[in-house]
């Protein structure tokens, strides 16, 4: 096991979780630091989503410690509710409550958890909301909302909390193409911005444009590591030559036998 990194927003040591007897994840070693934007790409089924519940403890591991922030979430004596007020987390389905308006959505945990009062949180809401491009919105109800619009708020509510980093599962997987852009224009700003980042992705642009480091799982273990430009373009491991070759020529279109050429960013 490699040395633990004290300073790191996200430190997860000898990860292991099982369902029955199916192993999910099988030893992993992962870190973040503060401000970094770390994009966890792979197959369907390797771990990657399991992964993120685990260091929210959304999914109890079976074996290993997750350290966030300074704390560790394993350790039963950890109050999780209040380190996951510390962490923003966006799921592949928006989770907004259908009852409340927009504006509703990112006021009510604002004074429920952290207290602040209906001023306060409302003037927080409406500066996120324009932050996001849905200013206009701010008094519709979720179901009037596209899918975009509803992911977007969905970050803008996570964002209301103050988090000292932001957890994405797939935050475009279940948008139509024409809608992804306007979600990954935000957490590109977001980024910019120098928000800590663990972001589990397909779109490979927005892993190439943005991440600090790129993490290639597959079946329960971490394959390769590294900068963007030596993961995507130069991968050292045949399983993530093999992937990238399928995810950027899913047509099976003629080109170059080398699936690093073909990975190679334009």
């Amino acid at each position: 096991m490699t040395a633990t990194r004290p300073d790191a927003a996200i430190d997860v040591r000898g990860l292991r979780k099982s369902f029955g007897d199916l192993e999910v994840l099988k030893g992993i070693d992962f870190y973040v630091e503060r401000g970094e934007v770390v994009c966890v790409i792979g197959p369907s089924g390797s771990g990657k989503s399991t992964l993120l519940r685990c260091i929210n403890m959304l999914e109890p591991p079976s074996a290993g410690s997750v350290v966030v922030a300074g704390t560790d979430m394993t350790d039963p004596d950890t109050d999780l509710d209040a380190v996951r007020r510390r962490i923003g987390m966006v799921f592949q389905q928006f989770n907004l409550f259908p009852h409340l308006t927009v504006l509703g959505n990112l006021c009510i945990a604002q004074r429920k958890v952290l207290g602040r009062g209906r001023h306060e949180a409302e003037q927080i809401a409406r500066e996120l909301l324009a932050k996001v491009g849905l200013m206009d919105k701010a008094g519709s109800y979720p179901a009037q909302l596209s899918g975009g619009q509803s992911q977007r708020a969905a970050i803008a509510r996570s964002l209301s909390m103050n988090p000292e980093l932001m957890l994405f599962d797939e935050p475009t997987s279940a948008l139509d193409p024409e809608l992804v852009g306007d979600v990954l224009t935000v957490m590109r700003e977001l980024a910019e911005e120098g928000m800590t980042m663990m972001v589990v992705t397909h779109e490979m642009s927005f892993a190439r444009d943005v991440a600090d480091r790129v993490v290639f799982m597959d079946d329960g273990m971490i394959v390769e590591q590294g900068n963007p430009q030596e993961v995507l373009a130069r991968p050292q491991h045949r399983r993530t030559q093999d992937f990238l070759f399928r995810v950027l020529n899913p047509t099976g279109t003629t080109g170059s036998a080398d699936p690093a050429d073909q990975a190679t960013p334009r």
